[in-house]
């Protein structure tokens, strides 16, 4: 999302009525718990769609990486389409694109179609949740209640991401993995109806320049870190495949430094680093998306592979994770309000790492005590920590930069989503079943560590002085 979502960079539109606003509100809620949805309720249908489609664990990583590195990287650039040509026409676009996209999932005959299609996935679902954001802050001029607004859009948001895997089970159980997709068809089609009864239309007015060498250098320098992370275990991490995209990676990012440093409206302001609490905040934004990512990828596996449970039962397992997030969510942004980003992130930190320290001993028969306790710190630990993150990356910016902090922050979590992702399927790439128990333990040490790092940022964000409101996740 770009800057513009700052209310003095908004062009003003008709006063709508609280049942409009509203309503307006809830049309742009449904798109944000599609994007989250999708984030991660195709995990727990990996196993049936890898036995489907005769896919491997590396296949099945870019089944979901597909979708995760598109919307990390285009998260920014869709939101200056939208203030350029108008937040309503690109919103339905994406509703658009997303539904297809999600069409072609549902149908696909082989991986490389459905990777390619959850690509476009991510593409539409780019245009979604940053947009309709700018949207509902366009339609709500009073800023106490857009602020309810934005508490209601965080909780949307956690909501979404961790009831993925119980939806996908439940869905699996009854229709198969692919009503995974076919699922979104209603709801799009709804959202297009409300859309164009209900949403007004609307632009910066004074739109962003787009940023294409720094667009195109950001994707380069994400997809090429996180492929060669999937990819690392099949090729060889000392190969020299692997050897010539650690070389990419790094010339990209530079390029990208050099680049965004030297532009007038840059996609990512470089200067916005030089605050540690900024900075702390994004990469514990990835942080916290790396412990959730990790934790859903090796419990499908775990569960599914090595002990046999059903679909179903693997998504009911995570049920305590979704009521962490659903219930600790908005207690956090209370919390965040009254005392400061710092009491919830310690909270958060504290949480996650009794979580992933829980499971650090898994064996074959781990009891089932056990695992639901942990998934439950770590669900509370992930709900703690979103409205926290996002307030300290706003804190202390002028108001025409706190858009942006709050779109990279964004990003950031998109980018932890792939990379953890990314990092579990390669602890148990080629595991036997009875050896995945063992394999994943590395994962939930590195679980730990990101809520043990979590305590850093903690200390980072008492810098700075004055808080904003924060903006929620895209």
């Amino acid at each position: 999302m770009t800057a513009t979502t700052d209310t003095q960079q908004t062009q003003p539109v008709p006063v709508l009525s609280a049942r409009r606003r509203w309503t307006v509100l809830a049309v742009c809620c449904l798109s944000m718990f599609l994007v989250g949805l999708d984030t991660t309720i195709v995990n727990v249908g990996l196993p049936e769609i890898g036995r489907a489609l005769d896919i491997g664990t590396l296949g099945l990583e870019w089944v979901v990486d597909a979708y995760t590195l598109v919307l990390a990287g285009l998260l920014i650039s869709s939101g200056a389409l939208a203030d350029r040509y108008g937040r309503r026409r690109v919103f339905r676009t994406g509703l658009v694109v997303f539904g297809a996209a999600s069409l072609a999932c549902a149908i696909a005959p082989s991986a490389g179609v459905l990777v390619a299609a959850r690509a476009v996935q991510g593409i539409g679902a780019s245009m979604l949740s940053p947009v309709a954001l700018a949207i509902v802050v366009n339609a709500m001029p009073d800023p106490r209640e857009r602020a309810r607004a934005i508490g209601v859009w965080a909780s949307v948001f956690g909501l979404s991401m961790a009831a993925g895997p119980v939806a996908g089970g439940a869905l699996i159980a009854a229709f198969g993995w692919r009503s995974l997709f076919w699922i979104n068809a209603p709801v799009i089609l709804a959202a297009l109806v409300l859309t164009a009864v209900f949403v007004p239309e609307s632009r910066a007015p004074r739109a962003r320049r787009l940023d294409l060498p720094g667009q195109a250098l950001l994707a380069l320098a994400i997809g090429v870190s996180v492929g060669v992370l999937i990819e690392g275990p099949r090729v060889g991490w000392t190969s020299l495949p692997a050897l010539g995209a650690y070389a990419v990676a790094v010339a990209a990012a530079v390029a990208f430094v050099r680049v965004e440093s030297r532009r007038r409206e840059p996609l990512m302001d470089p200067g916005l680093y030089r605050s540690p609490a900024f900075t702390g905040a994004v990469l514990g934004a990835v942080a916290v998306f790396v412990a959730l990512n990790v934790t859903l990828l090796l419990t499908t596996f775990y569960l599914q592979h090595a002990r046999g449970w059903t679909p179903l039962a693997a998504g009911l397992a995570t049920l305590p994770m979704a009521l962490g997030a659903t219930v600790c969510a908005p207690l956090s942004g209370r919390l965040t309000g009254s005392r400061g980003p710092r009491p919830p992130l310690v909270l958060a930190g504290g949480f996650l790492t009794a979580g992933g320290l829980s499971l650090t001993g898994l064996d074959q028969d781990t009891g089932v005590p056990l695992l639901l306790l942990a998934y439950a710190l770590i669900g509370t630990g992930f709900g703690f920590a979103n409205a926290p993150l996002t307030t300290t990356a706003v804190s202390g910016l002028p108001p025409a930069r706190a858009g942006v902090a709050g779109a990279i922050t964004s990003t950031a979590r998109q980018f932890g989503a792939a990379v953890g992702i990314a990092l579990a399927g390669g602890l148990v790439a080629d595991t036997a079943p009875e050896g995945l128990a063992q394999a994943s333990r590395p994962g939930w040490l590195l679980v730990a560590g990101c809520g043990l790092f979590l305590f850093v940022v903690a200390h980072a964000s008492r810098r700075e002085k004055r808080v904003r409101p924060q903006e929620p996740p895209r």
